[in-house]
């Protein structure tokens, strides 16, 4: 299953786009929740192998396969660590010490560092001049959110924020890996449950090792509820939705999730837990949303169409001119 070409969405394309967004922008609202009970390796553990079970258990109905080569199972192992594994666990953390809303924000700079990893580990997406527009922007964005703590000293919360820019960086190196899975025989759907699968083996060592999962107490009934959600909902689910987007719309179509996912998880996080920001990183979020709108392209192109079209150059130039002086 390949990406569809570009066009514009239909409405059904629309829904199912909001509904994206709605599953991966309250999966911040599920973390915050179930960090305050369970540790995060536990948490993350419990995510993608509860995910994975649920994608295998629906294998025959969605056309999921097994990788059928050693090198598509070894890189499917590397991005289950680099897409799964650690920006999970590394957003977990981050959301013992932050703000969903906030997290959701920080994690937006996702295809910031896409657009700039690319243009230095491909040879056919190079940084265009409106892509640098929409980086610089949305690396200002960045420094708004950050920057305070930054210069304040290195505290609990600046490590945080890092560790969630960390988990978007590493989104960003796993999707510019994931283009190779196509060669190796694989679907998108089954990239889906192989990296979850992937992660799993990862992650379930781990925190058996550290957390000792058994020692622990009994997670109440949100927590419970909340890990439930995040690997039904905003993992097995999301994936689902999402490649069904790709398939109709394009990828560059689903990519416009990224801007709705922190609108969603801040309005959750404000309702259901009561958050609340600061001014800056709303300021944080504008600049990186209006980034974010710079590299995706189509509404700089669509302002300048606007401009450049013959009725309004004609309209312009019936306008009254004023003369100067002198």
């Amino acid at each position: 299953m390949g990406a569809a070409p570009q066009r514009p969405m239909t409405a059904r394309e629309w829904g199912l786009l909001a509904l994206l967004s709605a599953l991966w922008g309250g999966s911040f609202l599920f973390v915050g929740v179930a960090v305050k009970e369970l540790p995060p390796l536990t948490l993350v553990a419990l995510r993608v192998g509860l995910a994975a079970a649920l994608l295998w258990a629906l294998a025959p109905m969605l056309g999921i396969g097994p990788p059928r080569s050693v090198a598509a199972a070894s890189a499917l192992l590397v991005l289950g660590f680099v897409n799964n594994a650690l920006p999970f666990s590394l957003i977990a953390w981050g959301q013992t010490h932050l703000p969903s809303g906030l997290a959701s924000i920080l994690n937006a700079a996702t295809p910031l560092f896409t657009v700039v990893a690319a243009h230095f580990l491909t040879s056919n997406e190079k940084l265009s001049g409106l892509k640098l527009v929409g980086a610089l922007l949305g690396f200002a964005g960045v420094a708004a959110l950050v920057g305070p703590n930054l210069l304040a000293g290195a505290g609990v919360d600046l490590w945080a924020e890092l560790a969630v820019l960390a988990a978007a960086l590493s989104y960003a190196l796993g999707a510019i890996f994931a283009r190779r899975m196509p060669g190796l025989g694989l679907k998108p759907i089954d990239v889906a449950a192989g990296q979850a699968t992937a992660a799993a083996l990862w992650l379930a060592p781990c925190a058996l090792v550290w957390n000792r999962p058994w020692t622990l107490p009994m997670p109440g009934a949100a927590t419970i509820a909340s890990v439930l959600a995040i690997a039904s909902l905003s993992t097995a689910l999301a994936y689902i939705v999402y490649f069904r987007i790709l398939a109709g719309a394009g990828a560059t179509n689903v990519q416009l999730a990224t801007l709705l996912i922190p609108a969603v998880s801040v309005a959750l996080g404000a309702l259901i837990l009561g958050e609340r920001l600061a001014a800056r990183q709303f300021l944080g979020y504008a600049l990186i949303a209006a980034g974010l709108a710079f590299i995706d392209g189509r509404l700089p192109a669509k302002l300048l169409r606007f401009r450049d079209r013959p009725d309004r150059r004609a309209a312009d130039s019936r306008l009254p001119t004023r003369r100067i002086p002198r």
